[in-house]
Formats: structure tokens, C-alpha cells, sequence
């Protein structure tokens, strides 16, 4: 019996033995030796010689292919992590030698075809970080390889070579620096040279042996490949390759013998597919879609070298006949599904259809859209533009070809097909969002490339093609028409060109939604939901655009459309206007007056179909629209919330791990509360518990739902008024904590939140105030700046609301928490660190780590404590150590010497007037303090003064020849700030608060007089104030402050 024991990984020295058993073990299917494996590979990715021991190990062809694939896969996965010079831990010079000499005879000669792309790619990443200038002979190498094999009697080394080139190819031609481009530009034309006859000599051979019906079919079938990867590299080099490649008389040869091997190869294909087997058509085929993708590559990285290419404007018409006569048999002849073959689902024919549609697209784009570029553009360069713009225009881009384009785009590419017929029958929700999504990949997708393409010529040729269309829409747009292939293709035109249709009056659209879209959504003749599910579509695209509509008949329009008791109104028709309805609802046009006597059936209606489709997206689609309703319909969704909030639960628990659908229906809940306000009160029951375990830092749901948890939580208390507070949103306080420690993405909402919960629980925060301020005060100099802002404006509005609710006392009792927590040291730190960068200069002048706007921030808090309690301010002072701070005592002096150095120098670099002001107060408030360093301070404290009452004492009389003095920033009236419809009771608080706040209650011209009679009398007088303290102080400044009236 064969026992295996695994060591621990670090207990395996690194030898090719030993790695060879890591890696039978790392393909094992036992989990243990999995992950034994896995992590003994992770410790070796640093050691020297393990990626050559991979390589030694991959080219050992007697091993298992499992195991060289999994040694090939470990080392291209360490090229990118440690090939590079400045990577840590990177790969030495001699094992890079090592590999480089082994790499390209081991592709070569890779019998089997994934370890060689593997392989491949292995080599193109080493050549993109190493050519030209460590590895300078690799192109070289690998052309000498190509010479040498191309001769060989085995075709596999031709293959194997020609797969290197083309990932070389692929990686550098992806490169964004210059000097790789430039490399690649050099090589290129040498590389173009040989593999070009590679590729003629290949397909010449073949094509005589499908002509002449040869008995070789496997040699046949490899030079098919061959033929097809010369192609390959060849598609992507003459792109890469040349800056201008129509200059270049081979590129020239080249394009012009590809447009005609292009003719041919497809002829071949429609006169022999029905003969021909699979392996040889699909190869062929290959060969078509190839040369299609260089033409379109070459008309977007080079429009004008396209069109001045040999023949790209007779191929570009051909291209659009080819897809032309797809499109004639693209469309259903009738209103019933039938069955699809899988080879009708994505056929050649289709690919180059596509193809032709984006290069006419394209082409359009260079006439009337031009790319914008900064790089200098020669003389030859702008007329080589010019030149193409104007043959283009003329030669293909006429009024007639756009006219003709536009007619077989309604009447061809817009008929809805056979396979839409059948995939609607067969799965409308999964067919409904394939609709929805293939905007995404519209260059995939012959339908939406087909509408794109629509637009476009709407857009430029508009004053050509507008009437015309509007004469067709005219002749087909009559409800005895029962053609709805045509009518739908109609309808679907004049949807997409709603924004230019809608600058022609005398397209009247409304006349059109009266008298017949709203008689045809009440049709329930044979095929007639292929017309209801377009009506609700033109509908979502002209609402936005064309105001003055008669909106009360489209709600009534999508009102019936949801309706299940018309048989025309399948689920698909349902959805589709559930979907488009967010479309309606959305404009600014919308009242919720002209909504209201249709919501309660539409919502009814739209719930119901929320709980009868199955998939996530178009759950979400359906929600998105029934929230939309709920926050356009404000407080007049109050009658209908019960119906909403009875389905939110269920689907809450249907939702499971679809954290999406949880993510949409908080959403919806955070509309809910906006748009009812209090009201929303009722909710709470059901809302908090989701907020509980959305934000809960053990639920597994936290990193899915947090973001909109948080949402949701902001609203709820913006809308809870201070008197219906539930012990519930109390106790959720708690899990706000958390988010202040990991300091992340979402603090920003968790401190706004805290906000909102000082303003609606005060007396509850301040009791539990060591609890807040604590990682409050952790987050102090390690936030960004924003951050910082939110925490002291925290801070300040606790000072506040203490002051408001207990006075002095409340406020004394803070300070204390202040300073455990390390709040006051923290900010006192920061603010000696200003000052101490300050006071540098010239070449060993020091920059301060605390921003100027975190260092206002740090002063406003200090400001406002000052403001209520001056000598509570000083004790505060006295009792904060700071870092930088000598261990003998300070005297008190000294720290207020630094720091009033520092404040009044700052007051300059705050813009705020409020904060400006607050702090004003704060210096000025110190003067009742009598002490020799503020009053020293009198001449700085005299110049501010000056500034602050000539910027904010203004005139505000009304009548002319009275003059009415006054601080802009008192308020005189609470109300004045009141909004003229309803107000949410946390915005009524702050306004509250507002205007309780110093700055705003606070006059600052009899402020500075009464501080300054406090200041003067502690001095003994006015005589004694004059001798010892205003003598000092410049005479141009008290000229200045005594202009001001104050004393």
C-alpha cells in the first residue's frame, strides 16, 4: 500500500522532484492535498529557481498533460507578478536567461495545442517587458524559427510558430508606451513581408484543392490553419503595425488582394456549403470573418487611411449589399412563432451583416464625427483627412445611399424576427432582458447595431430624411391597418427618432396618441401584442422629449396594458410597460395631480406582476419603476402604502441571497419615508429590524446591504420627529460605533447619521457621551479632510446642544470627556504642530501636517467652548497635554503664547464669515479673563475686530435716507428660513439650532463692547486700561477700530 504524506509547505526544500509532487498534489481532487499544495506553491514563488523548475518540468513531454498544463498556467502567472525588475521578490537575470533560451524551441515543438497558447502567451509577456532593449534579437529569433518551419515537412511547427507570433503580436500591439510601439512599428514591416507569403501560398493551395476537388484533405485542413493564424497576426499587425499603412505600397498589395480573396472565399462558401463538411466550412468561414474584422479595425484606428486604401469604398458597398440581402430574409412574414434551427441562431452570413452595418456606422462617424486629437498633425496628414472626408461623402455617403439605408433598416432589420417570435413564446422574461440589455453590446448585437445605425443618419441627415419618414409613418399609422410586422417596424422608427422628430411641429405625435395608439392598445386582434408591447416602448421615448402630451391618456394607456384580463396583454407586453413606465413618470413634466385617479389601479397592477415574475433583473426593473411612482407621488402615496409595504416583506425573504433585489426594495423603503414623512412612522416595526441586520457587524448580509441600510437609516431619522422616538432607533445607535473604528468607505454617511441622532436624542447622546466621542476622537489626523470636518462639526453641535439643554454646568461636564478621550490632546497637538511649522522659514522651512482647513475645523470647536464659558475654556487649557509638550510644567502663559500666535495668525485663511465670526467671539470672549496674554494681544485683537465688523455689519434699512446697521448673521426671525411646503422635522431642528447658535444670536459690535467694559474694569479703569495696554498698540489701528463706533 502507497501512503503520501504532506508536510507543512515550509518544510519542502525546492527541487524538481519535490516539485514535481507538489503539483501531482495540486491536481489532486482531495481537498486536503489541494490546499497543502496550494500554499507550498505560494511559499516557492519566491524562491530562486522555481519558475525554470516549472519550465524544466512543462517541457518534460513523458509527464502527464495535466500536470505540464498546470506547471505552464504557475509559470505565466508568475510572469506577470515577478518578471519585472522593480517587482519584489523578482525572478534573477540568470533564471530569466534560463527561460527565455528554452521558451521558443519548447513552443515550437509542443505537441499538444492548450499547453502551446499557454505557452504562448508566456513568451508574449516576456517579450513585452523585454523587447527591445534585455531581449533585443527576439523578434528576430522568432522570424528565424518562422523561416526554418515554414520549410519543415511537420505543419505543426509552422502552427506552433505562427501562434507565438500571434500573442507577440497581441501583447504589443495593446501596449500604451511609445517606445513599444515604436519597436513594433520597425519589425513590423519584415514580419508582414514573410507571413504574407505564408498566407497567399497556403490559401492558393487549399483553394485549388476545394476547386478541383484534391484528395488531401487533411494536409488541406492544415494549411487552413496555418493560413488562418498567418491571417490572424496579420489582421492585428497591419493595424498596429504602421501609423499610416495606406502609405505603404505593400500594405497596399496586401488590402487589395484580401478584398478579392474576401469575394471569392464567400462565393465559394454560398456555391459549395451544402457539399462542403463542417471541419473545412468552419475554417473558411473563419477566413471571412477575419479579413471582415481587419476592415473594420483599419475604418476605426485609421478612418482616413481606410478610405484611401485601394477599393474601400466599393467595399464598403459591398459590404452594406451583402447585408441587405440578409436582412431580406431576416424578418417574420408572419405574427405566429415557429421553431429556429441553431444554425439560423448566429451564422456567418449574420456576423458579416453585423459587420457591414458598424463599418457603414463608422464611416459615418468620420464624415460628421470626427476623433479629436492633441498629437501634431503634419500638412499631409490634414489633407490625406480632408481628402478621405470629401471621397467618402461623395462617393458613398450621398443623400440617396442614406435613404436607402434608412428604408431597408425600418423595413428589413427592424421586422421582429422568427427567433424573437419563438423566444418570446418560450421565455418572454428571459427575452424581455436580452432586449434591455443588448444596448450594452450593441457592436454584438445585428438588431440594436441596426438602430444605432438608424440614428445616426436621423441625426445627420435629417433635413433629407424626415419628411419621408413622416409620409410613411402617415400612410401606415391608421387602425385599420392590420399589417403589424410593418406597423411595428414604423412604430419602432419614430421611437428612436424622438429627439429630431420633436424639433419638426408638424410631426404631431399627440394628435397621433389620441386617435390612434389609444384605440390600437384596446385591439385584441391576432398579433395585436406585438403592437401593445411597441406603444408602451414609443411611449417611454416621446414622454421625455415632447411636452404638452395628453398625459392623463397615457397613464390610462399603461393602466390598460397591465392588464391581465386582455388576452394581447401577455406577460412580455406587462413587463414591457412595467418597465417603460419609469420612463413616464420620470420627466419634470409629471404632476402627481393628473397621476393620482389612475394609481391606485396601475399600482395594484404593477405589484401583482412583481410577484408573478421569476427573474432578479427584471424584479428589479419593475421595482425601480414602482419606486420612481412612490418618490414622484411625494406624500400623496400615503393611501397606497399599506398595499407597498404588505409586498416588501415576502419578497424580502424570496430574495435569499439575491442581495440586488434587498438592495432595490431598501431603496424602495428609503422613498417610502421620504415621500411620507413622519407618516412613515408607522413603518418603523418592519424598517428598523432590516437596518438592524443590514448594518450588524456579524450579519453576513453587512457587505452587500450596508450602503443602502445606511441610506435608508439617514432618512428615517431625518423624518422621525423629536417627540416619536422608539426605543428601537435608540438602540440602534450602537452599530454606528463600529463604523467609526474601520474608519471606511461609508463614514462619511455613519458620521452624517450621528448627526442626525445629536440633534433628535440629545439628552440620550450626552449621557452616553464617553461612548461617541471616543472613536470620534481616534479618527482626529487619520481621515481625509472632508472627514475631519464632519468629526469636529460632531463635536461642536455636542458643546451646543449641552449649552442649549444645561447651560455652563452641561458644558463642564463635557470637558472631562474631552480630555479622557484624547479629543482636546489630539486637536492641541495638531495646532502646535501648525505653529510649529509656522514660525520656519527659507530652506529649512517645515511643512505643517495639519491641513488650513482641518486646522479652522480644530478652531471652531476650541471657539465655541470659549464662547459659553471662558474660564471653563482655560481649565480645559490647562489640564491638556500635547505632543512636543517638554515634561516640565508648562506655564500657562506660555501655551496661551503659542497658541494665540497661532490663532490669530490663521484667522486670514478662514473664509467662512460664521466660522470667522465664531472664533472672533472666542478671542474677544478671553478678554473677560483680565489676563496680561490676551490683553498683550490687544493690538491683533483690534485689527480683527476692524475686519470682521466692516465685512459683516451692513445697512439694512428699506427706506431711503435711514440708515439701519446691522450683523448680517443674526437671525431676528426663527422662521425665516422656513420652507414654503412641508419640512422635515430633522431640517426643523437644525434650523432650531441654528438659530440658538452664538454666531447667529450674537451681535458682534455690542459683543466687543461689553467684553472690552469687562476687560477695562478688570485693568481699574479706562485711564489704566489707556496706560498699560491700547499705548502699545499702532495708532492707525485704533484710528481704525474707533472709526467703527463700538466705544
Amino acid at each position: 500500500m502507497n501512503f503520501s504524506i504532506e508536510v507543512p509547505a515550509e518544510a519542502n526544500p525546492l527541487t524538481t522532484q519535490t516539485l514535481h509532487h507538489i503539483l501531482q498534489s495540486a491536481s489532486s481532487n482531495d481537498p486536503q492535498q489541494l490546499k497543502t499544495a496550494t500554499q507550498q506553491l505560494q511559499n516557492w514563488e519566491k524562491s530562486p529557481g522555481f519558475y525554470s523548475s516549472l519550465q524544466t518540468l512543462y517541457i518534460d513531454y513523458s509527464l502527464p498533460v495535466e500536470l505540464r498544463h498546470l506547471a505552464i498556467l504557475q509559470l505565466k502567472n508568475g510572469i506577470d507578478k515577478y518578471w519585472r525588475k522593480t517587482a519584489f521578490n523578482a525572478i534573477n537575470k540568470e533564471e530569466k536567461n534560463l527561460i527565455r533560451s528554452r521558451s521558443l524551441e519548447s513552443g515550437i515543438s509542443e505537441p499538444e495545442y492548450l499547453l502551446a497558447v499557454q505557452n504562448s502567451i508566456t513568451i508574449a509577456k516576456i517579450i513585452r517587458y523585454e523587447f527591445p532593449h534585455d531581449w533585443p534579437d527576439a523578434i528576430s529569433s522568432v522570424m528565424a524559427k518562422l523561416r526554418s518551419t515554414s520549410q519543415s515537412p511537420n505543419p505543426t511547427q509552422l502552427s506552433r510558430t505562427l501562434l507565438i507570433l500571434l500573442h507577440i503580436i497581441k501583447e504589443l500591439s495593446t501596449a500604451r508606451l511609445q517606445r513599444s510601439r515604436a519597436s513594433l512599428q520597425s519589425a513590423a514591416p519584415e514580419i508582414v513581408d514573410h507571413l504574407s507569403k505564408i498566407y497567399f501560398d497556403k490559401v492558393n493551395t487549399w483553394l485549388s484543392f476545394l476547386k478541383h476537388d484534391g484528395d488531401d484533405e487533411g494536409g488541406a485542413l492544415d494549411r487552413m490553419d496555418q493560413s488562418l493564424l498567418a491571417l490572424r497576426v496579420l489582421r492585428r499587425l497591419i493595424v498596429a503595425g504602421y501609423e499610416f499603412p495606406n502609405r505603404h505600397k505593400d500594405i497596399q498589395s496586401i488590402w487589395g488582394i484580401l478584398v478579392s480573396h474576401f469575394g471569392e472565399i464567400l462565393g465559394l462558401v454560398h456555391e459549395q456549403s451544402a457539399a462542403m463538411h463542417i471541419n473545412p466550412r468552419s475554417l473558411i468561414e473563419k477566413h471571412l470573418v477575419q479579413i471582415a474584422k481587419l476592415h473594420l479595425d483599419m475604418v476605426k484606428t485609421h478612418p482616413a487611411g481606410y478610405v484611401l486604401l485601394p477599393n474601400s469604398v466599393g467595399l464598403a458597398t459591398a459590404y452594406w449589399g451583402l447585408a441587405r440581402r440578409f436582412g431580406e430574409d431576416m424578418g417574420s412574414q408572419t405574427t405566429e412563432s415557429r421553431s429556429v434551427d441553431d444554425e439560423e441562431l448566429g451564422s456567418t452570413l449574420e456576423r458579416l451583416s453585423l459587420t457591414g452595418l458598424l463599418l457603414i456606422r463608422a464611416c459615418l462617424k468620420m464624415v460628421y464625427n470626427p476623433a479629436q486629437t492633441f498629437k501634431y498633425q503634419q500638412a499631409e496628414d490634414k489633407e490625406e483627412k480632408r481628402m478621405a472626408k470629401e471621397l467618402m461623402k461623395t462617393a458613398l455617403l450621398s443623400g440617396e445611399f442614406a435613404q436607402e439605408v434608412m428604408e431597408t433598416l425600418i423595413t428589413r432589420f427592424f421586422v421582429i424576427t422568427p427567433r424573437d417570435l419563438c423566444q418570446w413564446d418560450d421565455d418572454p422574461e428571459e427575452w424581455e432582458k436580452s432586449q434591455e440589455d443588448s444596448g450594452d453590446d450593441w457592436e454584438l448585437n445585428l438588431r440594436t447595431c441596426s438602430e444605432k445605425l438608424f440614428i445616426d443618419l436621423m441625426i445627420n441627415y435629417k433635413e433629407l430624411l424626415v419628411q419621408p419618414l413622416i409620409n410613411v409613418f402617415l400612410s401606415i399609422a391608421d387602425t385599420q391597418n392590420t399589417e403589424v410586422l410593418l406597423k411595428d417596424s414604423i412604430y419602432c422608427a419614430i421611437g428612436l427618432a424622438a429627439p429630431v422628430l420633436d424639433q419638426y411641429p408638424e410631426f404631431d405625435f399627440g394628435s397621433f396618441l389620441d386617435n390612434t395608439l389609444a384605440q390600437e392598445v384596446q385591439m385584441s386582434r391576432p398579433g395585436y401584442k406585438i403592437i401593445h408591447r411597441r406603444a408602451a416602448i414609443v411611449l417611454g421615448q416621446w414622454l421625455p422629449v415632447r411636452e404638452g402630451l395628453n398625459r392623463p391618456l397615457v397613464y390610462q394607456i399603461f393602466q390598460h396594458l397591465l392588464d391581465t384580463s386582455d388576452r394581447s396583454n401577455d406577460k412580455l407586453v406587462r413587463i414591457t410597460s412595467g418597465r417603460q413606465l419609469k420612463n413616464v413618470i420620470d420627466p419634470f413634466e409629471f404632476t402627481a395631480e393628473s397621476f393620482m385617479p389612475y394609481a391606485s389601479t396601475t399600482l395594484g397592477r404593477l405589484m401583482a406582476l412583481i410577484e408573478e415574475v421569476n427573474l432578479t433583473d427584471t424584479k428589479l426593473a419593475l421595482l425601480g419603476t414602482l419606486s420612481a411612482i412612490v418618490t414622484r407621488l411625494e406624500q400623496n402615496i400615503i393611501p397606497f402604502a399599506d398595499q407597498i409595504i404588505s409586498l416588501l416583506p415576502p419578497l424580502w425573504d424570496q430574495a435569499g441571497e439575491e442581495y440586488l433585489l434587498k438592495q432595490s426594495i431598501l431603496g424602495i423603503l428609503s422613498a417610502m419615508s421620504t415621500s411620507m414623512q413622519a407618516e412613515s412612522r408607522r413603518y418603523h416595526p418592519i424598517i428598523i429590524p432590516l437596518i438592524q441586520s443590514s448594518v450588524d457587524p456579524n450579519s453576513e448580509t453587512r457587505v452587500y446591504l450596508l450602503e443602502e441600510a445606511l441610506d435608508l437609516w439617514a432618512i428615517v431619522l431625518t423624518q422621525t420627529p423629536s417627540d416619536g422616538v422608539s426605543s428601537e432607533i435608540i438602540t440602534l445607535v450602537q452599530h454606528l460605533f463600529p463604523l467609526f473604528e474601520t474608519a471606511s468607505e461609508n463614514l462619511r454617511k455613519a458620521l452624517e447619521i450621528m448627526d442626525l441622532y445629536i440633534h433628535l436624542i440629545p439628552t440620550e447622546i450626552l449621557t452616553n457621551v464617553p461612548v461617541v466621542l471616543k472613536p470620534l476622537a481616534m479618527l482626529l489626523g487619520s481621515v481625509k479632510r472632508d472627514a475631519t470636518g464632519l468629526v469636529t462639526s460632531l463635536v461642536k453641535d455636542l458643546v451646543q446642544e449641552a449649552d442649549n439643554l444645561g447651560g455652563v454646568l452641561a458644558v463642564r461636564d463635557l470637558i472631562p470627556v474631552l480630555l479622557s478621550s484624547n479629543w482636546l490632546s489630539t486637536t492641541l497637538s495638531a495646532l502646535h504642530d501648525a505653529y510649529s511649522a509656522h514660525q520656519t522659514t527659507g530652506p529649512n522651512r517645515k511643512t505643517s501636517s495639519v491641513d488650513s482647513i482641518v486646522e479652522t475645523d480644530y478652531l471652531n470647536v476650541l471657539a465655541h467652548i470659549a464662547v459659553v464659558s471662558p474660564s471653563l475654556f482655560l481649565s480645559a487649557m490647562e489640564a491638556t497635554r500635547y505632543q512636543g509638550q517638554s515634561e516640565d510644567p508648562e506655564s500657562l502663559e506660555h501655551k496661551f503664547s503659542w497658541l494665540l500666535t497661532e490663532w490669530f495668525s490663521h484667522m486670514d485663511n478662514i473664509g467662512h464669515p460664521a466660522h470667522k465670526k465664531l472664533n472672533c467671539l472666542a478671542l474677544t470672549a478671553l478678554l473677560e479673563l483680565g489676563q496680561s496674554w490676551i490683553l498683550s494681544r490687544l493690538q491683533s485683537l483690534m485689527s480683527l475686530w476692524t475686519d470682521v465688523v466692516n465685512e459683516l455689519v451692513i445697512d439694512a434699512s428699506v427706506h431711503e435716507g435711514v440708515v439701519d446697521m446691522r450683523d448680517c448673521l443674526v437671525y431676528t426671525d426663527p422662521n425665516a428660513a422656513k420652507p414654503d411646503g412641508p419640512e422635515p422635522p430633522a431640517d426643523f431642528r437644525k434650523r432650531a439650532m441654528a438659530f440658538k447658535d452664538p454666531v447667529h444670536r450674537i451681535d458682534i459690535r455690542v459683543y466687543v463692547r461689553d467684553k472690552l467694559a469687562v476687560a477695562i474694569e478688570s485693568c481699574g479703569g479706562m485711564e489704566a486700561f489707556q496706560r498699560d495696554w491700547v499705548q502699545n498698540v499702532d495708532e492707525d489701528i485704533v484710528r481704525g477700530f474707533s472709526a467703527l463706533g463700538i466705544v
